[in-house]
């Protein structure tokens, strides 16, 4: 199944409380139930004024409609063709 990476711009995320970062974590999960286990959401990362998403999904077009259930911006999706990481070079 692909991975993407979702690009959220979302400004001031990264002052946003562990309350409000809990309520936006609830709101996606109940559309991930919704849409069924074909979708998995496996981690975010908050910056600044963006959050980086790591899905799993059978397409693009599933990712956004979660964004788009959810109200939340999908600025960009890419989808992961390989990962690399520091045992790579060996």
């Amino acid at each position: 199944m692909p991975k993407y990476i979702i690009e959220r711009e979302v400004e001031g995320v990264g002052k946003s409380s562990t309350e409000q970062l809990k309520a936006v974590s609830e709101t996606s999960c109940g559309v991930l139930n919704k849409m069924g286990p074909e979708i998995q959401w496996l981690q975010s990362y908050v910056t600044g004024d963006k959050i980086y998403c790591v899905y799993i999904a059978p397409n693009e077009e599933m990712i956004r409609e979660h964004a788009r259930q959810g109200g939340f911006p999908a600025n960009a999706v890419s989808e992961v063709v390989t990962i690399i990481d520091p045992t790579t070079a060996e």
